[in-house]
């Protein structure tokens, strides 16, 4: 039970037990004076005292409402503007959200794209060739054993081919792909030794087109395969792959 309920309840009742002491309080001094009345007469009293007490009884609880009415439009004023107060937070935390994605985004796509441009590097050391062994026969001068011959160089067959990969985004297209070979001691500038796909030089060959894989996720590989069969020196290797978004 709400209290404006409660505090009318309680005035109409204050206002009823009033009247009805007011109207026994008539009934005894009325008896006292010895006074004698016709039943008519009487019946018309005790029905104007019970409209008195009706109406007392009802300006009571009129009252009451009256009073606890603006109490009432008061909470529900307050609770209106805390309503509108939350759903507008819920608006502007949205609002926010959608723009910190976007910002995110543009921000993210904005790096990608100067990454294309600028290139993804891949760099790997590729150690000398080894030649085959070879493995005297029994009945030779000299005990079977494994050993290299004196000076033998390796074949291009016999190098262990060495895979460069870049990992790039899935939705990107490639747009260039350079490559780059020197001896590893070397400290010659990267462009002054920039290899052509396909072509050999100083006994070693890049492959003539690179491999794209499928796009996994966010990501793609670009990769290129790197041969070198010299047994006298390292070689150091660079692929820069371009792309665009």
């Amino acid at each position: 039970m709400s209290d404006s309920v409660l505090a009318a309840i309680i005035a109409g009742t204050a206002t009823l037990s009033a009247s009805l002491l007011q109207l026994r309080s008539a009934l005894l001094r009325e008896a006292a004076r010895g006074q004698s009345a016709s039943r008519r007469k009487n019946r018309v009293q005790t029905i104007l005292l019970l409209i008195v007490v009706g109406a007392a009884a009802v300006a009571g609880f009129a009252l009451s409402q009256w009073l606890t009415s603006g109490e009432r439009l008061a909470q529900r004023t307050l609770q209106q503007e805390l309503q509108a107060r939350v759903a507008e937070i819920s608006r502007t935390a949205s609002q926010l959200e959608l723009t910190r994605a976007g910002a995110r985004a543009e921000i993210e796509n904005a790096v990608l794209r100067q990454i294309g441009a600028d290139g993804v590097v891949v760099a790997a050391t590729v150690a000398a060739c080894r030649p085959a062994l070879v493995i005297n026969a029994p009945g030779t001068a000299s005990p079977p054993a494994a050993s290299a011959e004196a000076g033998r160089a390796c074949t291009e067959a016999e190098a262990s081919p060495v895979t460069l990969c870049a990992t790039i985004p899935g939705s990107a297209k490639v747009t260039e792909v350079q490559l780059f070979s020197r001896l590893a001691d070397s400290d010659a500038p990267w462009s002054a030794n920039r290899f052509v796909p396909g072509q050999e030089s100083g006994q070693a060959r890049f492959a003539e087109k690179y491999s794209q894989s499928t796009p996994e996720g966010a990501t793609q590989q670009v990769c290129q395969v790197f041969t070198h069969w010299s047994a006298e020196h390292a070689r150091s290797v660079r692929m820069l792959v371009r792309y665009s978004l």
